[in-house]
């Protein structure tokens, strides 16, 4: 059901037009509309059971990078890819010696208890609810949907089946963002009233081609068609939900802009959002720009600000308040509040995790976290922290913001899709 603050989803739809279709870690913290049974209480990565979970892995590319087989509750059931490479693949990196040659072929095996979906973004909503209906709990790759309805749709299956649904956004356990999270509870930010997320990925176009010439799903893919790696570090954090939005666009002359799938004319696009309770949220996906590659943010608030490494060289650092004055350069005088480096915890190195999972893992140490989480929830049968509404909450508005982009900006209310708790 949609917020009562928003715009009711199929009122949404409708009025909006074919065009919007298309320390230490406290996981017992509720954040926002999450209850606390979603996410496992402290330490409970040293925890197994005598239930395991038999995963599918579909798609092996990405889907070749977590660590289903090293998790004590889990068992590589069986693996599929439609390319017979991926598939050996991947059953050389999960040690499973069942392969399928398609997903509609793997969620027929009756020994499998949910399926983990990492194929191209166009096909997400499409996988995920045959998985669903088909009597299995899912994970999908981000993002969760392509469009309004595809993310009212996906909602509806998992309410339909009453099964578990978790998107894989990897930021949401970089290790800066689970400090956030701690810095939140103690109280230490007092209001965190601006939060700035990017995603920067200049050269995205070597994905853009197989090795035969033919497209791949990225080729012009729309730069806020995948915001999870940014709303994550706001809607991760806080819980907040994001209401509004208004989003511009840079493209240039280049081909692969003016013929795509997407009809999208932009390399990179910035959105300025307003959340739920009044505070702003800057976002950045540029995938053509004079930038360094990174996924980072930085939280901006009443008693303190932390900053995230910039690729430039500077952080991570805390900035406080302070009862000390400076004067600037004209002599006039104005608060100095202290900076301070902070040295990064690595997260993956404690008992959040199970031991055999304490290892380096890829995008900043999350893979291990995404394969504990899922796992664990489908075990003690909770919420994962990144369900379904979770996972709409830190999609639609990318969708939202490129449609705003589209129209020059044009300010627009983002749909709120939230389960009455």
């Amino acid at each position: 059901m949609a917020d009562p603050r928003s715009l009711p989803r199929r009122a949404f739809i409708q009025k909006a037009g074919v065009g919007l279709l298309g320390a230490a870690l406290a996981p017992t913290l509720a954040i926002g509309r999450n209850p606390a049974a979603a996410r496992p209480a402290l330490g409970t990565g040293t925890r197994t059971s005598a239930k395991k979970i038999r995963i599918g892995v579909v798609g092996g590319g990405f889907g070749s990078s977590f660590y289903w087989h090293e998790h004590p509750d889990g068992i590589v059931q069986a693996v599929s890819d439609l390319r017979p490479d991926r598939r050996e693949l991947l059953m050389k990196t999960y040690r499973c010696g069942k392969s399928y040659e398609s997903l509609e072929k793997l969620i027929l095996d009756r020994e499998i208890d949910a399926v983990a979906v990492f194929t191209g973004a166009p096909d997400h909503v499409r996988h995920c609810t045959a998985v669903l209906k088909a009597g299995k709990h899912v994970l999908s790759a981000v993002p969760a949907g392509m469009s309004i309805a595809e993310c009212e749709e996906l909602i509806d299956t998992v309410k339909r089946t009453g099964l578990t649904y978790m998107m894989a956004e990897t930021s949401y356990y970089h290790q800066s963002v689970i400090s956030a999270r701690k810095f939140l509870e103690r109280g230490d930010f007092g209001e965190i009233f601006y939060t700035e997320a990017e995603y920067h990925h200049p050269g995205l176009e070597v994905l853009y081609w197989e090795k035969d010439g033919t497209r791949t799903w990225r080729y012009g893919f729309p730069p806020m068609h995948y915001p999870t790696h940014c709303t994550a570090y706001l809607v991760g954090v806080t819980g907040e939900r994001l209401t509004e939005v208004t989003c511009l666009g840079w493209g240039d002359d280049s081909p692969i802009l003016k013929d795509n799938t997407y009809k999208n004319p932009f390399w990179s696009e910035t959105a300025l959002f307003k959340t739920d309770r009044g505070h702003a949220f800057r976002v950045g996906v540029y995938w053509k720009a004079s930038v360094r590659g990174c996924e980072r943010g930085q939280w901006t608030g009443t008693k303190m600000s932390f900053y995230d490494p910039h690729p430039n060289g500077s952080g991570p650092a805390i900035v406080r308040t302070a009862a000390q004055q400076e004067k600037d350069d004209a002599g006039f005088a104005r608060e100095l509040p202290r900076l301070e480096s902070y040295v990064q915890p690595q997260w993956w190195q404690t008992d959040l995790l199970p031991e055999p999972l304490r290892h380096v893992s890829g995008h900043d140490g999350s893979h291990t976290f995404l394969t504990h989480e899922f796992i664990d929830a489908l075990v003690h049968e909770r919420r994962p922290a990144i369900d379904v509404y979770e996972a709409v909450a830190y999609t639609a508005p990318g969708i939202i913001a490129h449609q705003s982009a589209l129209r020059d900006g044009k300010q627009m209310r983002i749909p709120v899709f939230d389960a009455k708790r």
